[in-house]
């Protein structure tokens, strides 16, 4: 029987409210602290949601939600600069991947965790904590203080908490990419739920049709300097598109999407991450989940779903195990094997977004296709879209997984 009845969770972005519904579930009482003074809404563009992350939102509810907010992405196409786009294999039995505003997943996340009884506190700057026997304290910039048995680190790739418990632990590193993302006033000959990954002469960018009309495309610009989120905004929106449209001039369609797309329709998302391993995932009474502690690129397509993982199967063994220690020792077994296989990944395909010359283009162009023709579908993508949790097994302190 556990012993853990409260909780601190920092962070209200996605890891922070699923691990505060979960842990309610779970009979653990949580609120959220979060730094900003108000709700994030109409930030971030979009991102996925993949079948293992739906499934695993389906254990605190929220599934039908999102889908009821997001384009589902039956079709997933590749087109290399410029040439006809071709098929990219995929799990047939799988239900599609989910496309939604970060603003929307955040909301019903936010809804869905005060629906369990989770509290929200804003402007809340975690600066300190206290790590004791009974418990701990943490102390906020403004001056005021929360206690619980467990303080949960969900504040991000800039963790306050993942310092606290290791000063010395890495950041996240730099993936020489900044992303934006667009409305474009363009209507595509593309089928609605596809999905096409396209590598242009200079850089890569992904589209999809609207559904009421008009085409969103995503940019990963090859940027050498690193610059902060609130850097990048400094520069106005219709210089930074001017770069854009200079760099997609040579592509189709991603001259037509850059042109099409007005200074008030496009948004500056920042610098592109990815976190190395973390050697500490926790400390006494302190705990990191979701991008605090793995955040693979967004190469994968996984980093919201690995969070909304982590988030559920913390919550499992905080429910089961006796101590902090043992939950979070256990929590760390169950994750980290996953999380840094995928990360590994994402780095790689990191690496092929750098546009290849000519020669090499029109090799690759003849060449994948008959590549994912031959691929083993269910060996490279089963073992990570097929994923699930099993809420109701039990965790021990030797469970290796909970895969249902």
């Amino acid at each position: 029987m556990s012993k853990v009845r409260t909780a601190i969770v920092i962070g209200s972005g996605i890891a922070g409210p699923v691990t505060a519904a979960a842990l309610v579930k779970a009979g653990i009482e949580a609120t959220v602290h979060e730094a900003y003074p108000a709700e994030s809404d109409g930030i971030g563009g979009a991102l996925a949601i993949a079948p293992n992350g739906q499934a695993a939102l389906g254990i605190i509810g929220a599934e039908e939600s999102l889908r009821a907010s997001a384009i589902p992405m039956r079709r997933m196409v590749m087109s290399m600069g410029g040439a006809e786009p071709f098929e990219t294999p995929s799990l047939p039995d799988m239900p599609p991947l989910q496309m939604v505003n970060r603003s929307d997943l955040h909301r019903l996340l936010r809804e869905r965790a005060l629906a369990a009884g989770v509290e929200f506190a804003y402007g809340k700057r975690l600066v300190a904590a206290d790590d004791g026997p009974d418990g701990v304290t943490a102390r906020f910039a403004d001056g005021t203080s929360a206690h619980a048995d467990v303080l949960i680190g969900a504040d991000g790739v800039r963790s306050t908490v993942r310092r606290l418990i290791d000063p010395d632990a890495p950041g996240p590193d730099y993936t020489g990419m900044l992303g934006f993302e667009g409305l474009a006033d363009l209507d595509l000959d593309v089928d609605p739920g596809t999905m096409t990954f396209a590598y242009g002469r200079r850089a890569y960018y992904l589209y999809w049709r609207q559904p009421g009309g008009g085409a969103t495309w995503g940019v990963n610009l090859p940027w050498k300097t690193y610059m902060t989120l609130n850097e990048a905004r400094t520069i106005p929106t219709d210089k930074w598109l001017r770069t854009l449209r200079e760099t997609y001039a040579d592509d189709h369609p991603g001259s037509d999407l850059a042109e099409r797309t007005t200074p008030e329709n496009l948004q500056i998302t920042g610098a592109l991450h990815i976190m190395p391993p973390v050697p500490h995932w926790h400390r006494g009474r302190m705990v990191l989940v979701g991008d605090a502690v793995h955040a693979p690129s967004n190469s994968t397509g996984q980093g919201a779903s690995l969070a909304i993982e982590s988030a559920i199967e913390l919550a499992r063994c905080l429910r089961d195990l006796p101590d902090p220690s043992s939950a979070f020792a256990a929590y760390e077994r169950l994750r980290r094997h996953r999380v840094e296989k995928i990360t590994a990944r994402g780095a790689k395909i990191n690496h092929a977004k750098t546009p290849p010359g000519p020669v090499t283009r029109k090799a690759i162009s003849l060449l994948m296709p008959l590549a994912l023709k031959a691929m083993n579908v269910e060996k490279t993508m089963g073992w990570e879209q097929r994923h699930t949790i099993d809420w109701d097994a039990p965790v021990t302190p030797t469970s290796t997984t909970s895969a249902a």
